[in-house]
């Protein structure tokens, strides 16, 4: 039993699943108005945390063939036969999506549902199934799911999305990319042999680093702005400091492109992140923002 939980939180993706429902609730955070009551805000994290563990488990199950060709992946449950690839799971994440779509809708409203809804669809459909394969701009578009979680936050304050939300959910938009691009930097073997069309693969480590830097400048600044709409000083702290970090590890990448300093930057984006969203809940839970 232990094992087969242990599967299913892999599967589902639930790391990333819980970053998701963080940029959800910052998203809540920094929209103005009168919040939610706090069954409300659980049953819309919930909502936020089994879509994405919807679209995960989705990917893996879509992707099981190149997962096979790469190192990193190719010990998945789908993969190593631990799962079998079977309609059952089709049926039982089209479930999941659907009660989760349902629950955000009962809990708040019908907008906050469509963007929960919006998220998976983008990271399970839309990224996983025609871009992936296809674009080096998979991970571009791809990286509106983030930005779906923050709306749906938003939306259960009002489903008229004010301009902080709009724009922390732009900087989403933005951080997907160069944190992805930086893990796809290191593993870009595992990507060329299983012949998926990430930037590393397909560009130059010149042209990759600076693409990634221009990236980083513009969602760091951007991601200062919501200071000037309402946010406190501990939200400005918290974009600053981790803004600060991933901005000089994106500096390092483009001054000497190298596979360790990818890794660094990929990891500083995780910081940057982290600190960005907690900072947003933070400011909202002491200062009122």
């Amino acid at each position: 039993m232990k094992d087969t939980v242990k599967l299913l939180y892999s599967v589902a993706k639930l790391r990333i699943g819980f970053a998701i429902m963080l940029s959800a609730l910052a998203g809540l955070a920094v929209a103005p108005g009168v919040k939610p009551g706090g069954w409300q805000i659980f049953a819309l994290a919930l909502a936020v945390l089994l879509s994405s563990g919807a679209a995960g488990a989705f990917n893996q199950f879509a992707e099981r063939d190149l997962d096979a060709r790469m190192a990193r992946t190719r010990s998945r449950p789908f993969v190593t036969g631990r799962f079998m690839a079977s309609s059952y799971w089709l049926a039982a994440i089209g479930m999941v999506l659907a009660a989760a779509v349902a629950g955000a809708a009962l809990a708040t409203n019908l907008t906050a549902a469509l963007y929960v809804f919006l998220g998976a669809f983008t990271y399970g459909v839309v990224y996983t199934v025609w871009l992936k394969r296809r674009t080096s701009l998979n991970i571009v578009i791809g990286g509106l799911a983030g930005s779906f979680a923050v709306l749906a936050g938003a939306a259960a304050v009002n489903p008229s999305i004010a301009t902080a939300p709009l724009i922390l959910a732009v900087v989403l938009f933005l951080w997907t990319p160069p944190h992805f691009w930086s893990l796809a930097w290191v593993y870009r073997d595992d990507y060329a042999q299983a012949g998926v069309p990430m930037l590393p693969v397909v560009a130059s480590e010149a042209t990759t680093a600076r693409i990634i830097f221009a990236h980083t400048l513009l969602l760091v600044t951007l991601s200062l702005l919501p200071a000037a709409f309402g946010m406190g000083w501990i939200y400005l702290l918290g974009a600053a400091s981790g803004g600060a970090y991933f901005l000089v590890m994106s500096w390092r990448l483009l001054r000497a492109p190298s596979r360790a300093a990818a890794g660094a930057n990929f990891r500083a984006s995780l910081v940057q992140l982290s600190l960005l969203l907690l900072a947003a809940i933070l400011d909202a839970a002491v200062l009122g923002s």
